[in-house]
């Protein structure tokens, strides 16, 4: 057998000591409690269960993954709205860069009509060449306004595209607000609720002596938030295990104010009239 390990005041082995060791080579001043105060301790014990839930209600609030959700559709619809508007721009400064072709062409060609009226051109070469040019120009404004009515056509769409983002996004945003309103609420009931659970763990507390509280605290830290249980029928409902005979008759045997220890989870064991003693 290894070397024995270091003792926990108040008479207990430490929490991972080795088990099986005579009880008189791990002793220091035994830790003893009014029974009344033991049981006060469950009622500490109850308290702080009932904050952990609080607390762990809080974090599970359906609508913080709402809001979650909510928020990456929201950010991928903005992504899509600035991309579509992005298209807008360009497409309205591609209609105005195409409507100002049609235009220069267009005043080309009546300058020509102009000039061809005039009969200021008699030469019969210049003329046809006029002629031909005007032609040309024509033919070339009916281009340019055909690409003017396809500018205009996908400007509309894309208007039309912004639009139903635009829609989208303010549509999102309306039930991201609605469930933070939501989750805000029910965050200040429970915030409520711990405040008046914290403020009677407080004040049972306040009447549990100071080495049996610091034990305690110590121990429902290490025990994953319980530190004291009830024995009953001879179970410790920390662990939930049955004690074996010969713990059994050492609690049976203790004085009322001494202070056990689970042999199993190392829990406070806290004696009531259902423990089967």
């Amino acid at each position: 057998m290894g070397p024995q390990g270091p003792c926990l005041q108040g008479g207990h082995r430490p929490l991972d000591g080795p088990r099986g060791l005579p009880r008189s080579d791990c002793r220091s001043p035994q830790l003893n409690a009014a029974p009344a105060d033991q049981i006060r301790l469950l009622d500490v014990q109850a308290l702080d269960v009932r904050l952990q839930q609080l607390a762990h209600r809080r974090r599970s609030l359906p609508e913080h993954a709402e809001i979650e959700s909510l928020t990456k559709d929201l950010t991928q619809l903005r992504d899509l709205l600035v991309a579509a508007q992005t298209e807008e721009s360009d497409t309205a400064r591609e209609q105005t860069k195409a409507e100002q072709d049609v235009d220069q062409v267009r005043q080309r060609a009546a300058r020509d009509q102009k000039r061809l009226d005039s009969g200021a051109v008699t030469s019969p070469k210049d003329l046809e060449n006029l002629q031909r040019e005007i032609a040309s120009l024509a033919k070339r404004q009916s281009d340019l306004e055909d690409v003017v009515l396809e500018v205009m056509e996908r400007i509309e769409s894309v208007q039309e595209r912004v639009a139903e983002l635009t829609e989208r996004v303010s549509s999102v945003q309306s039930k991201i607000d609605d469930a933070t309103a939501r989750r805000d609420a029910a965050c200040e009931e429970i915030d409520g609720e711990v405040a008046t659970v914290t403020k009677e763990r407080e004040v049972i507390a306040g009447t549990i002596p100071a080495d049996l509280l610091k034990l305690y605290d110590k121990l429902r830290e290490q025990q994953g938030g319980i530190g004291a249980a009830k024995l009953y029928q001879r179970t410790c409902q920390g662990c939930r295990q049955e004690l074996a005979i010969t713990d059994i008759n050492e609690i049976r045997a203790a004085a009322p104010d001494t202070v056990v220890r689970c042999e199993n989870c190392r829990r406070i064991l806290v004696r009531t009239a259902e423990s089967g003693l």
